[in-house]
């Protein structure tokens, strides 16, 4: 028996059927992410050479990589790429997939760095999981030196592999600890802190897309029974890590940002409070400033920073400030 000889066009065509029939979203988009993947080429190839034969190998791994998107299994993880901000960024099941909302608090981040004086520009990320968030931040705003946590080892790994390869682990710090955990001891302050932690309320997950409830770590998306545990915890401790003047922004579920906005208003200890809209036209992240009145967390500290071989290390000096290389 002479087995059937693929084309690429051909194969296109019948995998997207496939997925439609299979109610996968966008299907042929996956189709050719898939495909392309398993070529080792880049998308447009595939349409350069649409009459290409195809071995009986590329196309055994190209329906093993076809079958666990059936199982809804995320295109991203398939792959482990996703584009973020135009860069790409390696992911895998330890970390939750960079959306394009995310990219709004990024955007106001990189506006707010630029009405502070003061270098260089100390930023905090919280959960930080791919790192897309710091990375981003750092190539974008030169000047900023960057402390990322994150409770997860696995996800920290992944984040400094970015951090590389984008050639900006220089000016990150990755520290592994919930939230501000690994910073309790000395409290050092920055000008901005950003956040994209857990906001899910714990019932609604199981009503999330399979690629999210299967796939995604829950340890990522469990914000707690009204999803505003995380965000509650970092309104109420970021005033001791910020300075005067300084910003924390928190992405967060639409309907949760009334509630954040009172929160931040109820502490007495902020100003400026905003709500930024999404691509969706859908109120994302909040951002709130700092009172320039209220000391700060390491207002009795007199020392610095410096970033060495990844670790902070305190030095006595007169400003608090950090010390780039």
């Amino acid at each position: 028996m002479t087995l059937r000889t693929w084309c690429i066009k051909a194969l296109l065509e019948t995998a997207t059927a496939y997925l439609v029939e299979k109610r996968i979203e966008s299907a042929r988009l996956n189709a050719e992410v898939l495909l392309a993947y398993q070529l080792h080429v880049k998308r447009i190839s595939l349409y350069l050479n649409f009459d290409q034969p195809l071995t009986e190998e590329e196309v055994s791994g190209y329906r093993n990589l076809i079958r666990r998107r059936l199982k809804h299994e995320p295109l991203q993880y398939i792959t482990g790429v996703q584009e973020f901000w135009s860069l790409a960024f390696r992911v895998n099941p330890h970390v939750l997939i960079p959306r394009p909302e995310t990219e709004i608090l990024v955007e106001q981040a990189i506006t707010l760095a630029g009405t502070f004086s003061e270098t260089p520009l100390r930023v905090l990320d919280l959960g930080t999981g791919s790192g897309v968030i710091s990375v981003t931040l750092a190539k974008e705003v030169p000047e900023a030196l960057i402390l990322a946590t994150d409770i997860s080892g696995e996800a920290l790994g992944l984040a400094r592999l970015n951090a590389q390869e984008h050639g900006v682990s220089d000016r990150i710090t990755f520290l592994r600890g919930n939230l501000f955990e690994p910073l309790m001891v000395e409290k050092p302050v920055f000008h901005l802190i950003a956040s994209n932690p857990p906001y899910v309320c714990t019932h609604e997950i199981q009503g999330l897309l399979p690629e999210v409830e299967r796939y995604e770590p829950r340890s990522a998306l469990d914000g707690g029974k009204d999803g505003m545990d995380f965000l509650k915890e970092i309104m109420g401790r970021a005033p001791k890590f910020l300075y005067p003047g300084g910003w924390l922004l928190l992405e967060m579920s639409p309907s949760q940002v009334e509630e954040a906005l009172f929160v931040l208003a109820q502490t007495g200890l902020y100003q400026n409070e905003t709500k930024i809209e999404d691509y969706s036209h859908r109120e994302r992240v909040v951002m709130a400033q700092m009172k320039s009145n209220v000391g700060q967390g390491m207002s009795n500290y007199e020392g610095f920073l410096d970033l060495q071989e990844g670790k902070w290390a305190f030095m006595e000096k007169r400003k608090p400030c950090f010390k780039g290389r």
